[in-house]
């Protein structure tokens, strides 16, 4: 009897130290090439690159869960997955309230983006994706800050006359202007803004942020980060 308590206790323990190294990470699926979700239903991007292989050299097994970009913080605090992968840019706000990983993706250039290359960007309608340092940016401006829920409506929201220009992520607006024919076009100066892309974690993960820290950190080393910010991005994106 005491042999069988023992196995079951052993086997209990074995299970939730599994369960332990299972890590949930949480994305938008809207914002390629960062992140979006291919034919077959599945996360895909330059983040499902590097999550997969940022777990893979931590030991951890990875589960991919989606979530609206408006509530991904409140989502993570109350434990509806363990990590944010999903372009989200490292401020002192945000750092506030989560734990920020090392970057993963360098300190990049933020654009305006207009069908008329006279778009007052300065004191106009631009639109921003809510809650993103974008939408921050262009409300202390001095410019109508019109915002969206997803990114594809701030684009939209230009097409269709409701703003003279949106203001997002060069990596991001790049390809679409490129496959718009002339249709849109940047205005005005790109603006630096944020540390770099980094994973969020709750305050209280610093086990889990180490691991993160390190495995990024040894992609750095080995070149492999900067192989897949050029696979997504192009070679002219900046890297480490």
């Amino acid at each position: 009897m005491k042999n069988i308590l023992l196995t079951t206790a052993l086997l209990a323990l074995t299970t939730g130290a599994a369960a332990a190294q299972t890590v949930r990470l949480g994305t938008e699926g809207a914002y390629p090439p960062f992140n979006f979700i291919n034919d077959a239903g599945e996360v895909a991007g330059f983040e499902r690159d590097v999550g997969d292989e940022i777990c893979k050299r931590a030991a951890l097994t990875c589960e991919w869960v989606t979530n609206e970009w408006d509530s991904i913080i409140p989502n993570l605090q109350s434990g509806n997955y363990d990590v944010i992968i999903a372009g989200m840019s490292i401020t002192e706000e945000r750092d506030k309230v989560i734990d920020f990983s090392q970057n993963y993706f360098p300190p990049a250039a933020s654009v305006y983006v207009a069908t008329d290359p006279a778009a007052d960007v300065a004191t106009g309608v631009v639109s921003a994706q809510v809650g993103t340092i974008q939408a921050g940016h262009v409300a202390e401006s001095g410019a109508t800050l019109l915002e969206f829920a997803t990114p594809d409506e701030t684009v939209a929201a230009v097409r269709n006359g409701e703003a003279v220009a949106v203001f997002a992520d060069k990596d991001f607006l790049a390809p679409i202007v490129a496959e718009s024919n002339g249709e849109l076009m940047e205005v005005g100066e790109p603006v630096q803004l944020g540390g770099g892309v980094g994973l969020g974690l709750r305050e209280s993960d610093t086990e889990l942020k180490a691991k993160f820290d390190a495995a990024i950190q040894s992609m750095k080393d080995d070149g492999s980060l900067n192989a897949l910010i050029e696979k997504h991005f192009g070679p002219e994106t900046a890297k480490f």
